[in-house]
């Protein structure tokens, strides 16, 4: 497999995300990464990053969380020559489906995949643009292990360290591209 050779370090990548405060509540430093996926060269750095630290695990499906999730997932599906498999919140998938609920940072939720969305013993890796609490997360994970996924790991393209969501994922080879230490 070649290696890629980026025109970027991830300091850039960081460079352009956004702060947006008090979205979506008060309180709460919303990262945006609406700025940098405007940007062809980043995104496609961004992608090619989370590719050259997993292409050489024989992933089978990327599972993803919606939303922002989707856009690197289905990116680095493409890339990796893998299956997408969407994670969804409540009422958006049309057959039959396993739902988890998680604690956010400023809240509770749902998400849910669908049964029949790989055979067990699958290789899975989690794609999401925020790891924080890491509630989201370790959801996601529950339901993969519910459908028997052999989790190869899990990447991220922000982490917040300070709320400490890598706690939660331990067990699993998590990589995630640019880190906050603190809001």
């Amino acid at each position: 497999m070649r290696q890629i050779v980026h025109d970027f370090d991830l300091a850039d990548l960081k460079e352009v995300i956004r702060d947006v405060p008090d979205f979506p509540v008060k309180g709460i430093m919303f990262k945006d990464i609406t700025t940098l996926l405007k940007d062809g060269d980043l995104f496609a750095e961004a992608v090619d990053f989370m590719y050259d630290h997993f292409r050489e695990k024989e992933i089978e499906i990327i599972a993803s969380v919606e939303s922002r999730g989707f856009i690197f997932g289905a990116a680095l599906s493409y890339k990796l020559n893998a299956g997408f498999v969407p994670i969804r919140k409540p009422g958006k998938l049309p057959a039959e489906k396993i739902i988890e609920e998680y604690e956010l940072e400023y809240g509770a939720d749902q998400i849910e995949i669908h049964k029949d969305a790989f055979m067990p013993g699958t290789k899975v890796l989690l794609v999401d643009d925020l790891l924080a609490t890491g509630g989201t997360a370790k959801a996601a994970i529950n339901l993969l292990k519910k459908l028997k996924a052999d989790i190869v790991g899990a990447v991220f393209l922000i982490e917040l360290k300070f709320l400490d969501g890598r706690k939660l994922l331990e067990e699993y080879d998590v990589y995630s591209l640019i880190s906050y230490d603190s809001e």
